[in-house]
């Protein structure tokens, strides 16, 4: 069994408010200013520009659900409402040729494309999918992009749509024989906004044998770092205690695969980390990666992958033991990703800037003796 993990950063748009963006030294002193007020006494001149900043920064917008969502295909723009049942060429209904401001933007073909050549490349029979926007977007990308790239479309695509409204779901797309027997959702943590959900999959192997899939996407917010850390905590625990459940079940072949937002060596990951007995596929003798050109070839970054891989680790394949000592062979495939600074590494010749990168995730792969 070939399994891999990839984060796509959505396949054909995304919602605008991921998009990542460069902040000016205006916006610095705003946060600056707006976090110095917070800790001041409360009085109307503190509370007046409290609100000034607030708009400034963007606090209030607190709409989540767009009214459209735009795609572009072939050069075309597309539109699709809430309440249409087909997406609309714009001028298919009527003559009108202005502009509108939506709430995804649409992703570069060749980023698409690129997606599509670190899938190609790994080709799992077993592939977990994280932050994809629509459950048409992932049928289109597995029937119309990914056999472009001589990669054979998964028999079996489940998309499962989170409580987020961003877009950023998980998907499972298997192939080669490989089945979904059975789906669960459970809640790992429920704490207004940060509603996370982890899905367990029951996947039965061409041979009949059972494997236990638990992907999850973990809670992120670069502006509350301590928030951020106590939800992640409660999250791995929470799937600790269900990969525990499935040990004393008597299930062997279990697998935690995902973004998990720290590196390994953040105390938030310490409940699935360190108080189970998962195996972290990058610690198998297997792993396998293109190491740092030059001198970094031989530097060990704080939270990298390992020496030589000096990107931050966010994205996990961890194993029981059972299939870690089964591990044939594994790897990262980075590709896709675009060096903004030191270090470099090879990547695809077709990627001349960020926005044609696959996506800021690599693919983490494990091949295993089933």
């Amino acid at each position: 069994m070939k399994i891999a993990t990839l984060n796509v950063q959505n396949l054909f748009h995304r919602d605008r408010s991921l998009i990542q963006k460069t902040t000016g030294k205006c916006v610095s002193d705003w946060i600056t200013e707006f976090d110095s007020l917070l800790k001041k006494e409360k009085s109307s001149s503190n509370t007046d520009r409290l609100k000034e900043l607030s708009f400034l920064l963007g606090f209030d917008k607190t709409f989540q659900n767009p009214y459209v969502v735009m795609r572009k295909k072939a050069g075309e723009l597309y539109l699709k409402g809430m309440n249409c049942s087909k997406e609309l060429k714009s001028g298919e209904l009527t003559d009108w040729n202005g502009w509108i401001k939506v709430q995804t933007v649409p992703i570069e073909p060749e980023a698409t494309n690129h997606k599509a050549m670190v899938i190609s490349e790994i080709d799992p029979d077993v592939l977990v999918l994280q932050e994809v926007e629509d459950k048409t977007s992932l049928d289109e990308f597995n029937n119309s992009i990914l056999p472009k790239f001589n990669c054979a479309p998964f028999s079996e695509c489940v998309l499962t749509p989170n409580s987020e409204g961003k877009g950023r779901e998980q998907a499972l797309l298997l192939k080669n024989g490989y089945q979904l027997e059975s789906i669960k959702i459970h809640t790992i943590d429920d704490s207004g906004s940060a509603t996370q959900e982890l899905l367990e999959y029951e996947i039965q192997s061409p041979k009949g044998q059972s494997i236990h899939l638990l992907s999850s996407y973990f809670y992120e917010n670069k502006f509350d770092k301590e928030k951020a850390f106590e939800i992640r905590k409660k999250q791995a625990y929470q799937v600790s205690v269900i990969y525990k459940m499935l040990q004393m079940r008597g299930k062997i072949n279990i697998v935690v695969a995902g973004t998990l937002n720290a590196p390994s060596y953040c105390n938030s990951l310490a409940p699935l980390l360190q108080k189970t007995d998962l195996k972290d596929i990058c610690k198998n003798k297997t792993f396998n990666v293109d190491f740092d050109e030059g001198k970094d070839a031989t530097y060990f970054r704080l939270g990298a992958y390992r020496m030589g891989v000096n990107i931050r680790q966010e994205d996990y394949l961890l194993l029981s033991p059972a299939l870690f000592l089964n591990v044939k062979s594994s790897g990262l495939n980075r590709k896709g990703v675009w060096p903004e600074k030191r270090p470099n590494w090879r990547i695809y010749s077709s990627i001349w800037n960020m926005e044609h990168a696959a996506s800021l995730h690599p693919g983490v792969w494990g091949e295993m003796l089933l």
